[in-house]
Parts: C-alpha cells; sequence; structure tokens
C-alpha cells in the first residue's frame, strides 16, 4: 500500500511497492529520458531497467519522498555515464585505426604498392578462415552478420537478443584477433574490412 502527500508517493522501509508496480508506474518515463539522450532503444531500455532497480534497493535502505524524480536524477547519471564511455569508445576505436595504418602516408605507400590480383591469395584466406574459426561462436557470428552480412548493430542485436554494446563488443574482439594474425597484411586488408 501507499501512501499519497500533496501527490506524492512516500515509499520507506515499512511501506514498499512491489517491483513490478514500479515499472508499471516509471518504466516508459524513465526508458523515453534515457533514449531521447542516448538514442538507442537498447541501451535505453538497459538503463530505465537499471535504473528502476537501483530506485528499489535503494528505497528499502531509505525513504524516498519523489521518487519519479529521484528515478530520472539516476536515468541522467547512467545516460552521462553512457554517452561518457562512447566518447572514449569512439576515440580508442580512431586510434586503433591510426596505429593500424600507421598514417595516411603509410596508407598511400601500401595502396600504391598493391597488386588487387594478390590481395587474396592463399596464404591471406587461410589466415582468415583459421582467426575466425578460432574465435567463440557468438563473436564468429556477431562478426560475419556485420562484416559479410552487412548488417546494422541494432538488427543483430535484435536477431541475437544483445545489447548493441554486446555486439559492438564481440566485433572489437574479432577486429583484434585478426589485426594481430594479420599484422603483416593490415594496410591492405583494411580497405576490405574496416
Amino acid at each position: 500500500m501507499m501512501n499519497m502527500v500533496n501527490g506524492t508517493i512516500l515509499v520507506g522501509k515499512s511501506n514498499r511497492l512491489n517491483l513490478e508496480k514500479y515499472y508499471q508506474l516509471y518504466y516508459k518515463k524513465a526508458y523515453l529520458f534515457a533514449k531521447s539522450y542516448v538514442r538507442d532503444q537498447y541501451v535505453a531500455e538497459d538503463i530505465a531497467s537499471d535504473a528502476l532497480v537501483k530506485l528499489w534497493v535503494i528505497m528499502g535502505e531509505n525513504e524516498i519522498r519523489h521518487p519519479l524524480t529521484f528515478l530520472l536524477s539516476i536515468v541522467k547519471n547512467k545516460s552521462i555515464d553512457f554517452l561518457r564511455h562512447e566518447v572514449i569508445r569512439q576515440e580508442a576505436l580512431a586510434n586503433m585505426s591510426d596505429v593500424g595504418m600507421g598514417g595516411r602516408n603509410a596508407r598511400i605507400s601500401a595502396l600504391g604498392s598493391c597488386e588487387p590480383e594478390n590481395i587474396y591469395s592463399k596464404e591471406i584466406e587461410y589466415i582468415i578462415r583459421d582467426t575466425l574459426n578460432a574465435l567463440p561462436d557468438r563473436t564468429r557470428n556477431v562478426f560475419l552478420m556485420s562484416r559479410y552480412q552487412n548488417l546494422p548493430k541494432g538488427e543483430i542485436a535484435k536477431r541475437l537478443n544483445f545489447t548493441s554494446k554486446g555486439v559492438e563488443y564481440h566485433i572489437i574482439k574479432a577486429l583484434k584477433s585478426l589485426r594481430v594474425n594479420l599484422k603483416d597484411y593490415l594496410p591492405v586488408l583494411c580497405l576490405f574490412f574496416l
């Protein structure tokens, strides 16, 4: 049972709503708030769910006079954390590309010496096949869907019941393995895989 004071739901240790009731009351608002900033349905769903659970835990220890306001503060902070992580991830991906390619001059040089008929030599095909076969099934499947079927991350996430972050993790993991195993061929292969 809940107490209302001036339109505010009061919840404390002795007066809790069950978690399902909070989902019914606040999930959509939390989800829409998160989505307006992170602009990704799956990430917004994760943030809203995590924030509701965190609110529930905190309410078990403290009285919260304005649960919706408190929940939106949690969503805001989780959204900020996600966006900051995305900036760092994008910078890391950009740095990995630059390090792997050795700068613009190295790319121009590699392209100048590239012989298209030798790009997919048997040796490179074996290395790629062996590298992909050595990957865990999930990582290999995500990578193949991304690079060979040209599916967007959201579609892959939906098909495999992953989050977008999970899809990105598997793609990065596969690319890292390929970079290590194809380090001698990387300048040429970057044109086709990245």
